[in-house]
């Protein structure tokens, strides 16, 4: 069995970061997926492929694959520059504003 071991990204649709922090190990597909003649469905054999594992820790995902005998490759995330500006938002709405208000 083969796996890949990553940091999920954060949803394009929000800007929050849930369900980014923990480390999660999934399975590779071990054969291809089928298109059923009747319904036009999409499937496959293989019921590793709907495991995914969370763990804390990267440390604690490669223990696991090692304790179990599972390939795994490791893929480190990217990590963002901070957005941070010195005011933070309020400072859109500040009375003491230098620049005249544009929108």
């Amino acid at each position: 069995m083969r796996a890949r071991i990553y940091k999920p990204a954060r949803n394009a649709m929000q800007s929050g970061t849930a369900k980014t922090r923990d480390w999660v190990l999934e399975y590779a597909p071990a054969s291809a997926r089928e298109v059923d003649p009747l319904m036009g469905w999409t499937s496959s054999g293989d019921m590793q492929s709907q495991v995914r594992l969370r763990f804390s820790t990267k440390d604690a995902a490669l223990e696991y694959a090692e304790a179990n005998g599972i390939e795994a490759q490791v893929f480190e995330p990217k990590t963002r520059k901070p957005n941070i500006r010195t005011g933070g938002y309020g400072e859109n709405f500040a009375t003491n504003r230098r620049g005249a208000w544009t929108h």
